[in-house]
Formats: structure tokens, sequence, C-alpha cells
């Protein structure tokens, strides 16, 4: 067992995404049908709406009245989060839609549309020393306005993406399965916040439980339908790679644009990290209400390859940054920028 555990400890794959792609490969070969799978539907309609009481809990709203003080970083990072992002999605359909197929390009341009990650967000920037607080609040706020932005975006921009069925019906669920769970969560931090703070694990075990539920029953469902036949083994590939440049391509316009509009290092890596992440963790549950009775494997799918992919590559940046400081600290020279 401690073998085991050396071995996932050194594993470039997170444990969370291994817990996932588990998740796929059991849904390919056990499916959940017939009357199961409507049970398990229901029971994902009470995970979600439990995910996201947790995440209500979690936010303290004074926290990020506080930080709005900082108006440019935070403007900054939900620009990039919620206007570039979706202009570059649009902007590449021309090109790669032909590659991969209507509903990975519609799985494509969703994930441009999530918010960004919070824990991993702020893990990050905390690493490569930069401003903590700011990234605290931006990837705060970026999730409490995606419950709000994500599915007015989806409904705006992806009626013509692959076979995606949106009406006034499915931006309801989002109010009723993760806006209000949300707000109850919010006004009742109060009583129950310390009790999720002191079972902080329990707590972290069940959201991403709930996250690998929802992929299972997803692909679940793929498999049934008979979708993934639609799909061979080169758009697969060619999704990584897109992701992959995607993640490249925004590292490097996060990185070179804050110092022109005369932000300082620790602004410029709150920045990077904030604003080039998108949350697995929310956008896996709103693409479920969302796309109810379409393909929402295919959709989700390049999320969660996008997702291991800006983790690997943050986590060797935010190292790197780390260690530049240091080094400078030690040489008594300035902190270089990013």
């Amino acid at each position: 067992m401690r073998t085991l555990k050396n071995l996932l400890d050194r594993s470039p794959i997170d444990g969370f995404i291994l817990a996932i792609i588990i998740a796929v490969v059991v849904a390919a070969f056990l499916p959940v049908r017939g009357a199961a799978a409507e049970a398990l539907d229901w029971v994902v309609i009470v995970a979600i709406a439990a995910l996201f009481f947790l995440y209500g809990t979690r936010l303290h709203p004074r926290e990020a009245l506080e930080g709005l003080r900082h108006w440019r970083l935070h403007v900054t990072i939900l620009a990039f989060t919620f206007i570039v992002f979706p202009i570059v999605g649009l902007a590449l359909k021309p090109v790669v839609e032909p590659l991969i197929g209507e509903n990975l390009y519609a799985g494509l341009l969703f994930l441009c549309l999530v918010p960004s990650t919070v824990q991993s967000s702020i893990a990050f920037t905390s690493m490569a020393r930069g401003n903590i607080a700011g990234a605290i609040v931006s990837a705060s706020t970026s999730n409490i306005l995606g419950v709000f932005l994500t599915p007015l975006l989806v409904v705006a921009l992806m009626q013509n993406a692959g076979d995606i069925s949106i009406d006034a019906t499915s931006v309801l669920k989002i109010v009723a399965q993760i806006l209000v769970p949300f707000l109850i969560g919010q006004l009742a931090r109060r009583w129950v916040g310390p009790f999720f703070t002191r079972h902080a694990t329990i707590t972290k075990l069940a959201d991403r439980g709930a996250i690998v539920l929802v992929v299972y029953v997803a692909f679940s469902e793929g498999v049934v339908q008979g979708i993934w036949s639609s799909v061979d083994v080169g758009q697969v590939i060619a999704v990584t790679v897109i992701s992959l440049l995607l993640v490249l391509v925004m590292l490097a316009i996060t990185g070179w644009l804050p110092k022109r509009l005369g932000f300082d290092r620790a602004d410029t890596i709150a920045i990077q990290f904030c604003g080039t992440k998108k949350s697995l963790a929310t956008g896996l549950p709103m693409a479920t209400v969302l796309f109810a009775g379409t393909t929402v494997g295919l959709i989700v799918l390049p999320l969660m390859i996008f997702h291991q992919i800006q983790l690997m590559i943050c986590s060797w940046l935010a190292t790197r940054y780390g260690r530049e400081a240091d080094d400078a600290e030690a040489a008594g020279a300035p902190t270089p920028a990013p």
C-alpha cells in the first residue's frame, strides 16, 4: 500500500484526475442502465445541489467585497476569464471544428466559458510568490459570477454549437440546482461554516466524489447511446494538442499584457494563474444541467483534458517562479519578473 501511495505521489497525474479517468473507464465497460440510471440521475441532482451548497459555505462575501479595492487586478482577471477566452473559443471554430467535429468543438467552446478554479489558482500563486490575497478574491469572485455569467454565455454563444438544445428551462434548472443551493450555503455559512472548516478533508472528498459521480453518469449515458462510435483516437489527440496550445497561448498573453498595463510581479503572477485556469469542479455540474438530454460526455471531454494539462504546466511554472524568487532573495537581488 505504501509503494502504491509513493507511486501516486510521484505521478504527474493529479489524484482527482486519476479518479475521473477511472470513472470514465468503468463507464466504458460497466455503464449504468435502465431504472438504475434513472435513480442515479436523481442522485446526481442532489449531489450537484450539495456541491454548490458547500461552495457557498466556503466563500466569505466580506473578503470578496474588501478585495474589490484592487479593482484593476480583478477586472483584468475576469476579462481574461469571461471575455478573452470566449473570443478565442469562437475564433477557433473555423480551424478546429473540421478537425474534431461539432460536439467536441462545442465542448471546447464550453470550457472557454466556465469560471476559473479556486484552490489551484491560489495554490500556484502562493508557490510562485504572487499576490495571494488578490488571487483569493479574484478566483472566488470568478466562481460567484460564473454561476450567472456561464449560463448566459452558453445561451448567447452555443445555440449553434453542435447538437445543443438550450432554452429557458435550462436556465431555471441552473437557478434551482446551482444558484439556490449556493445562496443557501452563503446564508448558512455563519452556522455551518466552522463545521466544514474543521472537517475539510471530509468535505473535500464529498465535493470531489460528486464530480466523479457526474463524470461516471455522463459517460455512461454516452456509452448507452452509442455516441463514442462517432469519436476516434485522432480527434482525441487533436483535442489534446489544441488544449495544450490554448494553455500555452493564454499563459503567454497573461504573462505579457499585465506588465504592459503596469502591474508588478506579484499581480502579474496572480493574473497568470487565475486568468488562464478553467474549473472542472464548476464546469462539469453546469454542463450536466445545461446540456441535459444531449451528448454531455463529449461536451465535458475537452474540459477534462484541458484541466489536466493546465495543472501540469502551471505546477511546473509556479515551481520555477518560486525558485527564481528564492534564488534572488538569497543573493540579495531584486526578484525577476515572470
